[in-house]
């Protein structure tokens, strides 16, 4: 979420002024920030942000750097009638590829914040950046296309990325046949999913790793509701996609293996504004991961998983602490308990997946039997 607050600190800060219902200045948010962990330099550079995050992707050497894009990319005034609206410069986009990001899925509830004109020169504004965009467009034939990304030597991976109005996007940001929007979907059936699935498979070529990108639910709470698994399982049985990657939680949220493809459902933001910000301190969404899953080629089957903590402190990522790191291995392994899944923490404070059980408790899933919401202290 590099728009509001972030934009501000970056060397082209755009318009500040908000509508928000009790901020009226995007300024205001780095002000709680500074009050919470000291003076942010301004402008900062923009590697700034992503601090030592940038020596994980060194070390790690990703063949391809996917994101969520939560945010417009615009100077256009236009405002979307909702409380919040996120916003980035233009110039400002060089702070993706300071970070090296090959990929921005783009079907979320910001990226139509400042309207049909932010829409299209966020586009135009990422595509003159090099950098590949999906799941939104000026027509639905572009907004479900995917990004197709040449990973060297290792084939392509093909991106599809949609969204839910549960996540708080508009039903009339749906795209159309010659209407712009993103790529939303009507619901989670199975008929959906099978539409998702014969799409790509139709598009994949051997070798080819296929994630699809979803945003999806509320913003709080670790409850993964039945709908949720019931369509990621569809995804990955058909042998066309390999990896589910949900969002939409501002925290991290339980991992399933599932017939040997990866469910991401829910990422927790990798970076925002949030800090000094009251409330909901018991998830913790200070707090993000670096997620670096191995896919083998052929099968599309993970064979490695390893997720990187991190902080965001003065609008930039550092590596957690060791006693932050000991929080996000146990809630991941609490919430994975239902899938099967457990994180080992290692010596230098990354989590490896070293168990899952495929098949642990699907049919308790099928059946549509819902984990409640982790109570919170």
């Amino acid at each position: 979420m590099t728009g509001r607050g972030i934009d501000q600190i970056l060397p082209h800060p755009g318009d500040p002024r908000l509508q928000e219902p009790y901020v009226t200045s995007a300024l205001r948010y780095v002000e709680l920030a500074e009050a919470a962990n000291g003076t942010i330099r301004r402008p900062a550079d923009y590697a700034y942000i992503w601090g030592d995050a940038l020596a994980a992707f060194d070390r790690a050497q990703p063949a391809v750097r996917i994101v969520n894009l939560e945010t417009s990319i615009t100077t256009s005034s236009e405002r979307w009638p909702k409380d919040i609206h996120y916003r980035m410069h233009p110039e400002n986009v060089a702070c993706l590829a300071a970070a090296g990001i090959d990929c921005c899925a783009l079907a979320n509830n910001h990226l139509m914040d400042c309207g049909y004109t932010g829409l299209a020169e966020t586009l135009e504004t990422l595509e003159r950046a090099g950098i590949a965009a999906c799941g939104a467009g000026l027509d639905q034939p572009q907004a479900e296309a995917p990004a197709i990304i040449e990973a060297p030597g290792q084939g392509r991976v093909l991106v599809y990325s949609c969204a839910t109005t549960t996540s708080g996007v508009p039903p009339e940001w749906g795209a159309g046949p010659d209407a712009p929007g993103v790529n939303l979907l009507a619901d989670l059936s199975d008929a959906a999913a099978a539409r998702i699935a014969d799409r790509v498979r139709s598009e994949k070529k051997p070798g080819d790793i296929a994630v699809v990108s979803i945003h999806w639910g509320g913003n709080w709470g670790y409850r993964i509701p039945a709908d949720q698994v019931r369509f990621a399982h569809r995804l990955t049985e058909t042998g066309g996609v390999d990896v589910v990657h949900g969002h939409s939680s501002h925290h991290a949220k339980g991992v399933e293996i599932h017939q040997g493809k990866l469910i991401l459902y829910g990422c927790g933001d990798f970076l925002n504004d949030y800090e000094g910000i009251g409330g909901y301190e018991g998830y913790r969404g200070d707090l993000s991961l670096m997620y670096l899953p191995t896919v083998e080629t052929e099968s599309g089957r993970l064979k490695r998983l390893e997720l990187v903590p991190f902080q965001v402190r003065q609008f930039r990522l550092k590596r957690a602490r060791h006693g932050d790191a000991h929080w996000l291995r146990d809630t991941l392994n609490r919430e994975g308990r239902r899938f099967g899944t457990q994180f080992t923490l290692t010596d230098d404070r990354t989590l490896t997946l070293t168990r899952f059980a495929a098949q642990a408790a699907s049919r308790l899933r099928e059946r549509g039997e819902d984990q409640d919401d982790a109570t919170v202290t």
